[in-house]
This record gives C-alpha cells, sequence and structure tokens, in this order.
C-alpha cells in the first residue's frame, strides 16, 4: 500500500546481428516471455549470477519501454526534439525511453552522459526503426540485423569525406633524390648535415652522394634493386641515402644493435647484393658476401661527380624499412617516394622551413630516419645529427641541443617521459616538438604545455605501413582530468576510416578499428603477398583508381570535433617500454 515508482531492471542477453530481422525480433520476444519469471530477482543477484566483477557496470545501455495513454505532441519531429542540460544522477551513461502513446505513434526520451550525443543517438534510432520496419515488409531476401544502417547521408559523408578533405598540391610523380637536386639548385651553399664539428653544404653533400652512386652503378646496381646500410648516423650514412636513390635503388637500412643473425636474415629477405658502410665497420660473417662499398673511401673521389639520369618515379620503391617483428618474422614495408614527398611537403601539420635545424637521434633502421632526414634536405634545411652515447645521457643531450641550435626534434613517447624535466631549459626554443610512437601520458604533457611549451606540439601517430605519420595533432591545452591525447586529423593527402568488423564506417564516438589510405601507404610488404593481401586492402571509399587502405590494428573512434581518439590494440600486442635483465636471478631461476 506503499506509493511509489517500482521498478526492477533485468538485464537482456542478445546475440542477434547476424540473425534475420524477422527472427531476431521472434527470439527477443521469446526471451522476453521467460525473463518475466525473473521479475522479482534484484539486479545484485543477476550481478552474481553473470559473473562479471562487482566492481564493474554489467550493462551500459537502458532501454525502458512504457504505454500510456497521454497523446502525442502535434508538432513535428524538430519542434520535438529539445535538448535539455542539467545534472542527474545515473548509474547508465545512456538511457532511452520509448513511450507507446495511444494514436498509434512513439516518444523517445534519451538521457545522455557526455560526451554522448543525445541529438545524434536520436537520429541512429530513428534510422534503425525505419530499417526494421523496412526489412520486415520486404518480401526478397531476408535482412539481417547487422545490415540495418543507422548512419544518415550526412554522417556517413562526415566521417568518409569531410574529415578526409586533405588533398594537397605536391610533387607526387617526382622521386626524392630529383626533389633534393632541385633543392641543391636552389641554395647549394646552404648547411646540409651538421656532424662532429664539420658541416656539409648542399653541393658537397650532393658530390659526395653522386660518386658514391657511381660506384653503385658500376658495380652492377640497376634501378629497383635494393642495397642494404650498415652505419651508424652520421655525414656518411645521408650521403649514403641519396646514393643509393640517385642510382635508382632502394634502400635498407640495419640496426647494427640487432643480433647477426637477424641482420643476416633482412639482408636475406630484402635481396640486397650490394652493402654500403664505412672503413672500420666489422660486418657479420653472414654479410661477408656481399658486394661492399665503404663511404668514407678516398678513391671514391675519383669517381665522376654528375648527377646520374634514371626512370625513378614517385610510386617507385624508395626503401624497405623492416618492422620489429613483435608478431613474428620482421616484415620489410616498402615505402613509395611519394610516400615521403607527401610526409615532408605542403603536408598540412608543420610547415618547414630552409631555416630549420633538425636533429637526427633516430635509430638508421626505424622509420623515423624518414622525417628526420627528408623534412630538413627536401626543404632546405640542415641535418643536425647527434651521436648516440649524447642522446644517452639525458643532460648531455640537452647541451647538444641548445650548443647546436636545433629547433625542430622528433621524440619516442618514451624518451620524452624520461627526458621532460632534462629538456625543460631548451623545449621552449623549438619550434617544433613532434613526439610519437606510443600512447602519450597527459600529465607529462599538460607539464610542458604550462612550465615550457615549445611554439607547437605535436602528436604524431603513424604505422611504418603509412610511411611514418598518418594522423596529427597540435596540442594546445588539455583538460585536467583528461585520460588521453588526440591523435588528431589525417596529414596532407592521407585518409582515415573507423570501421566495424565488416569494414563499414562506424558511427561518431563508437569505437573500431583504423584503416588509413593516401599516397603514404606502402607499396606492401617484401615477399609476404599473403601477408600483403590480408593487411593491403582495395579502399572502397576512394575515387583514386587502385587505390588502397592499411589495415593498422589499432581502435579508435572519431569525436564530434573530427579527430580520432585512440582506445589500443585489437589484438593481443603489447609495447615494452624498457626492461632490465638480471641474469643472476635467470640463472638461480633455471
Amino acid at each position: 500500500r506503499v506509493m511509489g515508482m517500482f521498478i526492477n531492471t533485468l538485464p537482456l542477453k542478445l546475440q542477434v546481428a547476424q540473425q534475420d530481422v524477422a527472427q531476431a525480433l521472434r527470439d527477443t520476444h521469446a526471451l522476453l516471455a521467460r525473463l518475466l519469471r525473473h521479475e522479482h530477482a534484484p539486479l545484485a543477484l543477476a550481478q552474481r549470477c553473470s559473473g562479471v566483477d562487482a566492481q564493474l557496470p554489467l550493462f551500459t545501455t537502458l532501454l525502458n519501454y512504457r504505454h500510456t495513454r497521454a497523446p502525442a505532441a502535434d508538432a513535428g519531429r524538430d519542434e520535438q526534439l529539445q535538448a535539455l542540460s542539467g545534472h542527474v544522477r545515473t548509474s547508465y551513461p545512456l538511457t532511452l525511453s520509448v513511450d507507446d502513446v495511444t494514436d498509434g505513434r512513439f516518444e523517445l526520451t534519451i538521457l545522455a552522459r557526455r560526451p554522448i550525443d543525445a541529438e545524434r543517438v536520436a537520429d541512429y534510432v530513428l534510422a534503425a526503426v525505419d530499417g526494421l520496419v523496412e526489412a520486415l515488409r520486404g518480401e526478397s531476401k531476408p535482412t539481417a540485423m547487422q545490415d540495418i544502417e543507422i548512419l544518415s547521408a550526412r554522417e556517413r559523408q562526415a566521417v568518409l569525406e569531410d574529415c578526409n578533405r586533405t588533398r594537397r598540391a605536391y610533387p607526387r610523380d617526382q622521386d626524392v633524390a630529383t626533389l633534393f637536386e632541385l633543392q641543391v639548385a636552389a641554395t647549394p651553399q646552404a648547411t646540409a648535415v651538421d656532424h662532429d664539428g664539420a658541416s656539409l653544404s648542399y653541393a658537397e653533400l650532393d658530390l659526395r652522394a653522386n660518386r658514391l652512386a657511381h660506384a653503385l652503378r658500376s658495380r652492377g646496381l640497376a634501378e629497383g634493386g635494393t642495397v642494404a646500410l650498415a652505419m651508424p648516423r652520421s655525414a656518411n650514412l645521408v650521403a649514403a641515402l641519396l646514393a643509393v636513390l640517385k642510382a635508382g635503388g632502394a634502400y635498407v637500412p640495419l640496426n647494427d644493435a640487432m643480433p647477426d643473425q637477424r641482420q643476416a636474415e633482412i639482408v636475406l629477405d630484402s635481396g640486397a647484393q650490394w652493402i654500403v658502410t664505412h672503413r672500420e665497420a666489422r660486418l657479420p660473417a653472414a654479410l661477408v658476401g656481399l658486394t661492399r662499398l665503404d663511404a668514407d673511401d678516398p678513391a671514391l673521389q675519383q669517381l665522376p661527380g654528375h648527377w646520374l639520369t634514371r626512370a625513378t618515379g614517385g610510386g617507385a620503391a624508395a626503401c624497405v624499412m623492416y618492422t620489429s617483428g613483435s608478431t613474428g618474422k620482421p616484415k620489410g614495408v616498402i615505402v613509395p617516394h611519394r610516400g615521403i614527398a607527401r610526409l615532408v611537403l605542403n603536408n598540412g601539420y608543420a610547415d618547414y622551413h630552409a631555416s630549420d635545424r633538425m636533429a637526427f637521434t633516430a635509430n638508421p633502421a626505424f622509420d623515423a630516419l624518414t622525417l628526420e632526414v627528408w623534412a630538413p634536405l627536401l626543404n632546405g634545411g640542415a641535418i643536425v645529427v647527434i651521436d648516440q652515447p649524447v642522446v644517452l645521457e639525458p643532460a648531455r643531450f640537452a647541451a647538444e641541443i641548445q650548443a647546436r641550435a636545433v629547433d625542430v626534434m622528433w621524440l619516442t613517447v618514451g624518451l620524452f617521459n624520461q627526458y621532460e624535466a632534462a629538456l625543460a631549459p631548451v623545449i621552449p626554443r623549438l619550434r617544433y616538438l613532434m613526439i610519437g610512437g606510443d600512447a602519450l601520458d597527459p600529465r607529462v604533457v599538460s607539464r610542458v604545455l604550462e612550465k615550457y611549451p615549445p611554439r607547437h606540439l605535436l602528436n604524431g601517430y603513424g604505422p611504418t605501413e603509412t610511411t611514418t605519420f598518418a594522423l596529427t595533432h597540435e596540442i594546445r591545452s588539455l583538460e585536467p582530468d583528461a585520460r588521453s591525447v588526440s591523435l588528431g586529423r589525417p596529414i596532407g593527402n592521407t585518409q582515415v576510416y573507423v570501421l566495424d568488423e565488416r569494414r563499414r564506417p562506424v558511427p561518431i564516438g563508437v569505437a573500431g578499428e583504423l584503416y588509413i589510405g593516401g599516397d603514404g601507404v606502402a607499396l606492401g610488404y617484401l615477399n609476404r603477398e599473403d601477408l600483403t593481401a590480408e593487411r593491403f586492402l582495395q579502399d572502397p571509399f576512394s575515387r583514386e583508381p587502385g587505390a588502397r587502405m592499411y589495415r593498422s590494428g589499432d581502435l579508435g573512434r572519431w569525436t564530434s570535433d573530427g579527430t580520432i581518439e585512440f582506445l589500443g590494440r585489437n589484438d593481443f600486442q603489447v609495447k615494452i617500454r624498457g626492461f632490465r635483465i638480471e641474469l643472476g636471478e635467470i640463472e638461480a631461476q633455471l
């Protein structure tokens, strides 16, 4: 005899995605009928029986169906829709209440917790209802529940086209060596490389690279051939990169910290018959049989210094970058010339200048080399080579940046987090500080923005398979309670799609897998046709003939401001940021 609102919520588990609409409705009706036997069971009991941890929500969306005798409002849909803001205590991020009114119509009330957009949810629900009705009336083949389209034409255009309007003019059809030679002609006396107390002008670097390119040609390198590079960061390494491209080949940089066997596997897989190194290098036994050229051999000075002719274009392979092999055998990613050009020229995320002095700190086998070498060289700037022993000591690293007037720098997230305090005095003098390779820590980023911000702080995201960067975000501020940093928007001539397991675009705010298209997409994996077919797919959303997109395996979602939030992986990969092995402990355990 107590007056009040007595509602008992019972969770309903449905798996109807692949079912025909009519069958799904019948099965749901039958399940609801059986569920009524438990209408007095408390929700806490359902939680205990479910096996779900009591600290976790059993469900996050609540649907209320209410039958009422109240008449429906006469206004049209647009006039009915009212957005009400306020503070409501609720256990559910999304509550939908459907009122079955007496005149045969329904009224929908949505209670949504930010960042869920209630108006957008209303559009989805109405589209779903229309799709259900149409499927039930259809006389053709059955329609599966998952085939009902809930994206409006407007939102579909937003996530597929509006967010991907990235077309920008750049020399798409020219190879990187030609673009460098154009810069040599424009600024021959400008500093190209600064290393170890000495510098090379563009003309001097060009001459050194030309002589090495002639040496490669004279030893049988044909256009399209691959050349291994085994040397640390240096002016000679930069010259070797250029020489391979000038001769029409593709470079394969090696990580000399890798085991000899792994280096040998990479060289064998790449098909390289030539290796460029330096006179003091001691190559692994497995690499001794390659045709060796030392970039610092004095005999090279007797070779011609003029440019070679080549037929290389923007779509040809510029390099083969091997991934770490965290999922098995290392994969050689074939990067085209146009992917590099689109990364550093009129790219939409950074305006590189001829006055730039960009730090070269990456391991030569890491795809950050693509940015740190070609961004300055194709824009008339200078590469500032910083040796590994200096990079490994934060105080020396900061002093080196200061002393050598570095104003553009790329750091991995791990290095940024570890060196943030040591770099505090020099960060404000940077024009661009780019960070990437992992999810950023908002606390560290907020501290840098508050105390010693660079002129531009960028979060850069992109697998090797999409040529270093696919998305970037300039970080100007963060909310005090921010738990992540946005990946941002696609860079120039790049498209990013968030798709479901059937490769259909998902609504804004819904998690999906990131697929990346555009001119930065690699040509595939060398000698791995099966894996290439699995990861490099036809781009069904592009009007470009033969366009492909790369399936990243990363999860994300579009936000209402047109940027992408990173949500993790869709597999079991983990990233080891740092580790130390105590041999004595391992021996004791063994």
